[in-house]
Formats: C-alpha cells, sequence, structure tokens
C-alpha cells in the first residue's frame, strides 16, 4: 500500500458476494456497526476484514476456569492480521488471503471458535517488503491483532522477522518456503507451514542426477532471497557435480517487465534441462518464451508457480506440457481425486463461500488449507487466547489436512516448526499433473 492509510472492511459470514458490515479497529463495538460497500469494489489495496454478524452459540464454561487473553483475543472475537500482494507484480498470490477471509468467514458462520468470530484484517503490500513492514506495524501496533498469519513473501516476512520476535507477536505459517522459519532457538515466534525451498531444490537436482546425470542445467532464478533460498536446495542437491551440471545462471528482478532477454541467454547456452525458480508472472512468461524460441529442456518449475490457472494456461497449456514441479498438496483437476470426499468439502466450500475464486487454482488451495491450519491452532487454545499459548499449540499440531497429497501429513514438535516436509514430484500432461514415478 501507499503511505496513505486504506480503508478496513469485513465480510459477512455466508457467501463472498453482497455488501460487508464492518467496523474499524478502535471504534464502537459491534453493535453499532455500520453497512459499507464490498471492500474489494473499491480495488485490491483495501484491507478485508473477515467478521460475522452470527451469533456464536457459547459452551458453558465451569465457574472455576480462567479465560485468559493478551491483545487481539476477547469473549467474543480473536484478531488476525496478514499482508499479501493483492496488487503488483506477483498479485496473482493475492487470491490466497481471499480464501483465508472466505474459510474464516465459513468458520464463524457455523459459531466461530470457542464462541469466538474471527476477525481478519489482510492488508495488501503490493509485494514490496518497506510496505510489509509498514502494514504489519499498523496491524500489531493500531488494529491489535493477537498474531500474524500466512503473510507471504521471503523478503516481505524477512522485514518483520525480528520485530514480531521481538515483541513476541506470532508470526504463523509464514506463506514463503524459506529454511529460516524453523530456526526455534533464536525466533521461538515465527513458524513456517510449506515444505522448504532447500527441500525442492533438493529434490529436483537429486531426481536429475538419477534420470539425467550428464544434464546440462540452466537456471533462471528471482534475485532476491527466496530464489538464493531455493538455490541453495539446488546447489547441495547435486553436490560435488553442481559446478559441472550448472552451465549458465541468469536472474532477473521482481520489478522487471519481462525475462525474455534471460530465456534467450539460456537457450543459447546450450542447457538440455532447466530450473525455473520464478514466481507466476514470469514463469508464465518464460514457459511462453521457451516455446517461441524452440527450447524443449527438461523443465523443472519451482511449486509456487504451479498453478494451471494463474501460470499454466496463461503460457499456453501446450506449452506447458511435460513440466514438472513437486508438489504436497491435492489437485482439484486431477481425475483421481474425484469423488473423494476431501474434494467435495473443498469444492462445496469455494461454492458457497467464494464464488468468485477458481476452485482448480492451486493458490486458493493453498489458502485453504493454511486457514484450516490456523482454525486448529486456535481450537486447541481453547479460553487461553494468549500469544504465549498460540506458540505453544502451533509447536504441538498433527493432523491430515483433508488437501494434503495421500501420504503426506503435518506436523509439529517444539524444535519442529516445519510443518510440511514431503512433496511429490509432479509432471504436466496437457490438463493435469500426474505422479513422476
Amino acid at each position: 500500500m501507499h503511505s496513505s492509510e486504506s480503508t478496513m472492511g469485513a465480510r459477512r459470514a455466508g457467501s463472498y458476494h453482497g455488501p460487508a458490515t464492518t467496523r474499524k479497529a478502535g471504534t464502537a463495538p459491534a453493535s453499532q456497526e455500520t453497512t459499507m460497500r464490498n471492500p474489494f469494489a473499491r480495488g485490491p489495496r483495501a484491507l478485508i476484514a473477515c467478521l460475522a454478524l452470527v451469533l456464536p452459540a457459547v459452551t458453558p464454561v465451569p465457574a472455576q476456569a480462567q479465560k485468559k487473553y493478551d491483545t487481539g483475543a476477547s469473549d467474543t472475537e480473536i484478531r488476525i492480521g496478514n499482508f499479501v500482494p493483492y496488487s503488483g507484480p506477483v498479485s496473482a498470490y493475492g487470491t490466497i488471503g481471499k480464501t483465508h477471509a472466505a474459510y474464516f468467514a465459513k468458520i464463524n458462520a457455523e459459531g466461530g471458535i470457542n464462541g469466538r468470530k474471527i476477525t481478519y484484517l489482510s492488508a495488501d503490500d503490493a509485494y514490496n517488503p518497506a510496505q510489509s513492514v509498514e502494514q504489519t506495524r499498523k496491524l500489531v501496533e493500531r488494529d491489535g491483532v493477537l498474531l500474524m498469519f500466512g503473510a507471504l513473501g521471503t523478503s516481505h516476512n524477512q522485514a518483520v522477522h525480528r520485530y514480531m520476535n521481538q515483541r513476541k507477536v506470532p508470526q504463523l505459517f509464514v506463506s514463503t518456503g524459506a529454511t529460516r522459519w524453523g530456526d526455534p532457538k533464536n525466533f521461538p515466534w515465527t513458524m513456517g507451514w510449506q515444505p522448504t525451498y532447500q527441500l525442492e531444490g533438493r529434490t529436483f537436482a537429486q531426481h536429475i542426477l538419477a534420470t539425467r546425470p550428464q544434464a546440462k542445467v540452466a537456471v533462471l532464478m528471482q534475485n532476491d532471497d527466496f530464489g538464493k533460498d531455493y538455490l541453495k536446495g539446488v546447489l547441495d542437491g547435486f553436490g560435488e557435480q553442481a559446478k559441472q551440471r550448472i552451465v549458465v545462471q541468469q536472474t532477473y528482478e521482481v520489478g522487471d517487465p519481462t525475462v525474455d532477454s534471460q530465456m534467450v541467454a539460456l537457450k543459447g547456452s546450450g542447457a538440455d534441462t532447466f530450473i525455473n525458480i520464478s514466481t507466476p508472472k514470469f514463469a508464465a512468461q518464460s514457459i511462453r518464451k521457451a516455446a517461441d524460441i524452440g527450447w524443449k529442456p527438461a523443465h523443472y518449475l519451482v511449486s509456487v508457480s504451479l498453478s494451471i490457472s494463474s501460470v499454466l494456461k496463461p503460457a499456453g497449456l501446450d506449452n506447458a506440457r511435460g513440466v514438472m514441479t513437486a508438489s504436497y498438496l491435492r489437485e482439484p483437476s486431477d481425475p483421481s481425486n474425484q469423488g473423494t470426499p476431501e474434494l467435495a468439502g473443498y469444492l462445496a466450500f469455494m461454492k458457497q463461500f467464494y464464488p468468485a475464486g477458481d476452485p482448480n487454482d492451486s493458490l486458493n488451495v493453498i489458502g485453504y488449507s493454511q486457514a484450516q491450519t490456523l482454525v486448529q491452532v486456535l481450537r486447541q487454545a481453547g479460553d487461553e487466547l494468549t500469544r504465549a499459548n498460540i506458540m505453544k499449540q502451533a509447536a504441538s499440531l498433527k493432523m491430515d489436512l483433508p488437501m494434503l497429497y495421500p501420504g503426506i501429513s503435518l506436523q509439529t514438535g517444539g524444535e519442529d516448526f516445519f510443518p510440511i516436509k514431503k512433496m511429490q514430484l509432479v509432471r504436466f500432461d496437457g490438463s493435469r499433473y500426474a505422479p513422476v514415478q
């Protein structure tokens, strides 16, 4: 966002369309709420607040039980903060925040969390770390959120990493696979969610060594912490053969208009294998450009850009045929998932609470699954909604999320802040991803 303060809206529990009812942080209680128009109608820079109007059913609590709250929690409300790029070069990721909001609307419509409704405040940082800092400070200091959840971007979360830990505010389930999020000794208030970029990079390199031992590898990477962390995994996976296997590297900046020149240079190197460490906009460009210039390497695409609807369709499905990636979530378009209760539950949610979203977009599956994880943490916390107990519960998870790939589960521990630790290599066949054996 720009320096001017954005308006704050709230989504009515139920349908994802229509007018919303809201109150800003620090204003009158819910009984004095006023009707506002849909915040997305004002543009992506609006803050989203997922605030239900449904009166929750309250379970009687024994008189001797003591409720404990930190800032952002009360008998009636849990305030959750987030930033995600609703605008800018990677605005495709904005749908994750919208899915979070829709899922919390669903939870509120069903009675909330232990009788409390969720207020979800999601800010647009335009994928700019400086704005990530500004929005985080507003959410923590002005809006009084209990925790930050699912904020997106490696450099962006890194920009507030120390701040969150110094203030002892949970920085939970960040939407980035950097390895730094699993360091409870030095940063006990920060936890990742997805498999690490280094794990994924090692997986690609090891598969290349096993199937193409003489490969000439070209690497395209985003020139920031995300790209560098991922590249480290690739180098570790190749080990002593890294210098021999990687024949060329090209980088791009987030503000670059295209990666066309980089793709021409990669083809010119004579490489026959391509590791593509790009965010959605540039991933789509690179797939299309490779087809345009007649370059057909074995193509390994980072999982943050595996979305069929946001990346492969814009690139051209035929152009993307054969692209490999690593997945940990079920693909809604995969025929093997059709008819399963897991997919049915997800599709029903999308239809009722986020009808404007594409149910086949894997980014929405991410948002859905992340929100389910946080809801479990909040339920486990019970009436002790302190920041310390939130982290305690987050570090005590063992669950099978419906949309996780079969055989993959989510588990944490006191020294284990990487909830998801496995991935499945898959290949795009022109219409869907299929497992690579």
